[in-house]
């Protein structure tokens, strides 16, 4: 089994900074990548940013400038840091893990439980 274990969200003042953390564990063979997304009351699941195990990173056009994505592949960990928080960064934050747990099989997506971040004006 694979598991993700977040940690970081909170409540911040709009302009401050949070660093979210995803660390995976289990019967991981290989990455592929592993990302953040965000939900918000009544929006769809969006993408934040991702980072493939090459070290290639996308980001939101909303994010661009203020997150940055980075990871510790010898801890199969991830980390967002978020600066310059604006009210509307406020959602549940997902990690994703994009991995197989054995060679030859497809990469799944596996999910963390959310972490919510709330960004006050």
């Amino acid at each position: 089994q694979v598991q993700l274990v977040e940690s970081g969200g909170g409540l911040v003042q709009a302009g401050g900074s949070l660093r979210l953390s995803c660390a995976a564990s289990g019967s991981i063979f290989s990455i592929n990548a592993m990302g953040w997304y965000r939900q918000a009351p009544g929006n769809q699941r969006e993408l934040v940013a991702r980072i493939t195990s090459g070290g290639s990173t996308n980001y939101a056009d909303s994010v661009k400038g203020r997150f940055t994505i980075s990871r510790d592949n010898a801890k199969n960990t991830v980390y967002l840091q978020m600066n310059s928080l604006k009210p509307e960064d406020t959602a549940v934050y997902y990690c994703n893990l994009q991995a197989r747990i054995a060679p030859g099989w497809k990469f799944i997506d596996y999910w963390g439980q959310g972490t919510q971040v709330t960004v006050s004006s």
